[in-house]
């Protein structure tokens, strides 16, 4: 059942929930939760990971319908069947996983089932070429129009994301983490977008972790907790501690990591890299990078999107191409590897930025996934044994707190924070050295980060040196003893913990 979009002028509510319950195999997702949204409000929606938040949110969307309870849109009441229906009614989504087709060009994907035509019948792939350049130069990203979504960053695939949602001209736009893969100065221009919607009378639901966003946007806050409602406050009268208290239903010290780490042997040294690249404008990815990684040592790498973070991760775990100059040397051995397979034998492990796309594999359960890299010791006679591969993960789940039914659970059931934790497990049973974490926790919720805080802490304090790039910069100066900073593929300054400050590394990182 579809609804029709309300004009400006109607009165009421943009959205009224009424006892939204859903239920998934063995699990209560939402329970009789009950929500009223202002029209032309942003109404930012708190929770941990596994809270309901999106979940919620894909029953307003159409993703999901409801086992009880009633939706209300501008005073209609509505089920929808499917996204189409809540598109219709004026209803938009921009998921926190992407959802672009590799192989098509960003037009395609922006009016992807909703492709203009022209008089023939035929798609007009140059109008709409031209309206998605104006959508994304509302998003200040210069990103081609005819550039294939595979080819871009995760940070410009989201603006992507945004820029399909905001061609449907929705009265209710839904975003579901919409700045976790982007840097400050894009999620900037992200924040000035929606302030310029709500100027207009667009109502936006904005699914957030990061407590300085909420604060700077919302209108109302409300908190979800194990999928029931816990309150709805204006943001005037609440505060970022007490929101934190409301989500995780328990005080969320300060993470801090003061004490000292011992400093042991050097277990990376890279000098004088440089990563090439002739279709890039500087014609390089890399240019004369040099660091060193000490065991029991977390050095964090900052920088702005495309500044070349992941590329030096990649490069030293062998998923760049190897046409790189410079010296790499692991535990003082010369080194150049062709594929991951060579640096995981050599003691190095990496954790993706993109979870979705190349970290998990949502055909295989919880098991599967973290057994991945050392199928044979789960093997018997050559056949996968069941019992070996649940001895095998039991650790892993164990050390790293993965919250679980069971080993056999589908991965796409847990919480992100969790499937972090499952990729982290299933690289800790190699047993590396040196731990490459590429903004690990992008899209995870205040409590998770900081169970990922405390066992990235706990690693190197049994010896293992970790290199960490994150878009958030509090996150490297509460982990980091040294903090390196990249602009434009170029090391332009290194930081000792003492002596880093966000302003000073912003600086480095636009020199």
């Amino acid at each position: 059942m579809t609804v029709p979009a309300a004009s400006p002028a109607t009165a009421g509510p943009a959205i009224v929930m009424r006892g939204i319950t859903k239920r998934f195999p063995g699990v209560i997702a939402l329970d009789d939760v009950s929500l009223d949204v202002r029209r032309g409000e942003i109404h930012a929606i708190c929770g941990e990971n596994g809270a309901g938040k999106s979940t919620l949110m894909k029953i307003l969307s159409g993703v999901y319908q409801p086992d009880a309870g009633t939706l209300e849109i501008h005073g209609h009441v509505a089920r929808f069947a499917g996204t189409r229906d809540a598109e219709r009614a004026g209803v938009a989504i921009i998921h926190q996983e992407l959802n672009l087709v590799d192989d098509l060009s960003v037009a395609a994907n922006v009016f992807l089932g909703r492709e203009r035509r022209g008089r023939l019948g035929l798609i007009d792939d140059a109008a709409m070429e031209r309206e998605t350049e104006r959508l994304l130069a509302t998003l200040e990203c210069r990103v081609s129009p005819r550039a294939t979504a595979g080819s871009l960053r995760v940070g410009d695939q989201q603006l992507v994301e945004i820029a399909k949602a905001l061609s449907l001209d929705a009265s209710i736009l839904v975003m579901d983490e919409p700045t976790s893969a982007l840097t400050e100065a894009e999620s900037a221009r992200l924040e000035r977008t929606i302030r310029r919607l709500r100027e207009h009378g667009t109502t936006i639901l904005a699914i957030s972790h990061k407590m300085e966003e909420v604060f700077r946007l919302a209108d109302r806050i409300t908190v979800l907790r194990d999928g029931r409602h816990v309150r709805t406050v204006e943001r005037a009268a609440t505060t970022p501690a007490e929101i934190t208290g409301w989500m995780v239903g328990r005080d969320i010290a300060g993470h801090a990591f003061h004490e000292p780490r011992p400093r042991g042997t050097k277990l990376l040294e890279v000098k004088n890299l440089t990563l090439p690249r002739p279709d890039h404008p500087r014609g390089y990815r890399l240019s004369d990078v040099s660091l060193d990684l000490h065991a029991g040592e977390i050095v964090g790498v900052a920088g702005l999107m495309g500044a070349g973070r992941t590329e030096l991760l990649e490069t030293i775990f062998g998923v760049s191409p190897p046409d790189w100059t410079g010296e790499i040397r692991v535990a003082g051995r010369p080194v150049r590897f062709h594929h991951p397979q060579e640096a995981c034998a050599a003691g190095i492990a990496m954790v993706t930025e993109d979870r979705k796309r190349l970290g998990l594999f949502p055909d295989l359960d919880v098991a599967g996934n973290v057994s991945l890299c050392k199928l044979s010791a789960a093997a018997r006679r050559g056949l996968l044994s069941r019992a070996r591969e649940e001895a095998l993960v039991a650790g892993p789940i164990r050390d790293t707190g993965v919250k679980t039914p069971g080993p056999h659970a589908a991965i796409t059931g847990l919480s992100g924070g969790n499937q972090q934790k499952c990729i982290i497990g299933r690289w800790l049973l190699t047993q590396p050295r040196i731990l490459l974490l590429d903004d690990p926790t992008r899209g995870i919720d205040v409590g998770a980060k900081a169970e990922l805080y405390a066992l990235i802490d706990g690693l190197c304090r049994q010896g293992m040196g970790v290199l960490l790039t994150s878009s958030e910069l509090p996150e490297l100066l509460t982990l980091s003893d040294r903090i390196l900073v990249l602009a434009e593929g170029r090391l332009t300054a290194a930081f000792d913990r003492g002596d880093a400050t966000e302003h000073r590394i912003l600086e480095a990182a636009t020199a």
